[in-house]
Order: C-alpha cells, then sequence, then structure tokens
C-alpha cells in the first residue's frame, strides 16, 4: 500500500490522504513519489479517500496502460525541462498523445498532472532505473520513440535533450544499438546510407548475412504486437517504428542488389 500525504487548503488546514492499493509498480519508489502529490490535484481534497475505480477512470483499467502512461508524464516532463525551456510544440505533442488515447477530459487530466511534474526537480536516474527493473523491453524501447517524438516536436533535437534520453535509456537498461536505432529515426546522418545501417544496428562493413540477422533481431524486438497491451494509439507509434526498420533494411537490400 502507498500513502501520499497531502495538504487541504481548506479551513481547517489539515492533511487528507491519498490511499492507493494494487495500483501497480508505477505508483512505488522514485516514480509514486512523484506522481504523488500532482495525482492529488485531480481529487477533491475534502475526501478522505480516492477509490481503485476512480483512478482507473483517469488511468486506465488496465495496469500495463497505468504504469505506461505515468510513467510517460514523468520521463515526458525531464525531457521537455532538458534544453531549459519548455517549448508549446512538445506540450502540444503530449497533449495529442493523450488526447487520442483518452479523450478530452482525460488528456486535461493528465496535462494537469504534468504541469505539476514540470515544477518540480527529481532523480532521473532512480526514475529510469525504477523503469529498468519493472518495465518489459519493447514498451522500453517504445517510451525512447516517444521521448524523442517530443524532443523532435520543433524540428529540432538539441544536445541537450539528446544527452538526457541517452542517459534514460542507459538506466533503464536499453542496449546502446537499440538506442542508436532509434536515435537514428529523428537525429538523421549526412550520409543516408550511415543512417540506415544504425537503424539496423549493424556495421556498414557487415556482412550481407549480417545484415539479414541484424533487421530480424531488430524487427522481431520492435513488433508493434508486444505493445498491443499498451492501447490503440501506442502501437500506430509502434507501427511507425517498425515502418523505419523496413525501409532502413530496404534501403540496404537496394544499395547491395541484396534479394
Amino acid at each position: 500500500m502507498i500513502i501520499f500525504a497531502l495538504q487541504n487548503n481548506g479551513s481547517m488546514g489539515c492533511f487528507t490522504k491519498l490511499i492507493l492499493t494494487g495500483m501497480g509498480w508505477a505508483f512505488g519508489g522514485p516514480i509514486g513519489a512523484i506522481i504523488g502529490y500532482a495525482l492529488g490535484s485531480l481529487f477533491s481534497t475534502n475526501q478522505p479517500r480516492v477509490f481503485r475505480s476512480e483512478v482507473n477512470q483517469q488511468f486506465g483499467n488496465t495496469e500495463e496502460k497505468r504504469d505506461f502512461n505515468v510513467t510517460l508524464l514523468v520521463l515526458s516532463a525531464a525531457v521537455m525541462k532538458a534544453d531549459g525551456n519548455v517549448k508549446k510544440s512538445e506540450l502540444d505533442y503530449v497533449k495529442r498523445f493523450f488526447l487520442q488515447n483518452f479523450g478530452q477530459e482525460r488528456a486535461e487530466n493528465y496535462i494537469k498532472m504534468l504541469r505539476d511534474i514540470l515544477e518540480k526537480e527529481y532523480n532521473i536516474y532512480e526514475v529510469s532505473q525504477q523503469v529498468g527493473r519493472y518495465m518489459d523491453y519493447s514498451s522500453r524501447l517504445q517510451l525512447l520513440h516517444y521521448l524523442f517524438g517530443i524532443a523532435n516536436a520543433d524540428g529540432f533535437v538539441s544536445e541537450a535533450e539528446i544527452g538526457v534520453i541517452h542517459t534514460i535509456s542507459m538506466y533503464m537498461g536499453v542496449g546502446e544499438p537499440d538506442y542508436q536505432s532509434i536515435k537514428a529515426m529523428f537525429v538523421r546522418e549526412v550520409n543516408a546510407s550511415d543512417n540506415a545501417y544504425k537503424i539496423l544496428g549493424v556495421d556498414p562493413n557487415a556482412t550481407d548475412e549480417e545484415v539479414k540477422k541484424a533487421y530480424r533481431e531488430m524487427a522481431k524486438k520492435n513488433h508493434p504486437d508486444l505493445v498491443s497491451n499498451l492501447g490503440e494509439d501506442v502501437r500506430k507509434d509502434a507501427e511507425k517504428k517498425f515502418q523505419r526498420i523496413n525501409e532502413a533494411y530496404e534501403s540496404i537490400k537496394k544499395q547491395r542488389g541484396i534479394s
């Protein structure tokens, strides 16, 4: 059981308690500590407790969705603050994601929480390590894709944003080739051929068989079906990532004359 103490703004000046039971790993540890106060702003301060059904209504009715979405809020804030300037384009990108997934009312609640989180400082290393311990690998890859999407919302990914996302990736336990693959989908090399190899996570000097093997492995761990439990919009975003992998492979095949 996780208990967060929340300041009551009423005349009594007392504290109310938000009690969440069995709500998934993201509501515990450092992520739970960050999200606790922000959660309280969604509910009336004169309610002594928030029941499971009410939290389900705001966060989705499966534990996987709740954990993924809460993690998105916290990591999104880290990327948005990376260059010291939270841009409207970045906030709009996050709004669109939640609007497409949950409708107007829930999306507004998520954005309210995000604004609260943006005002707080927290240890991104501990947060990322928590994600790495509890979230499956394909979902972590999808998180990275989403974070690069936020960074690229204004059409440019800054070095500061790259640094924060790389740190998140390392502490989540994502392999360097997988991180470089997703990065190459948003930060392109001057040489398009080099970019294609990075997306596949293979060296340009690799043999044709090594290229084919790299493609199969990259396609396997990034298949959209692996994140279908997180909602249709997450799956659609995963399809875009999967398409970029296929395009990179087709480009290399054409260049090398591989049948």
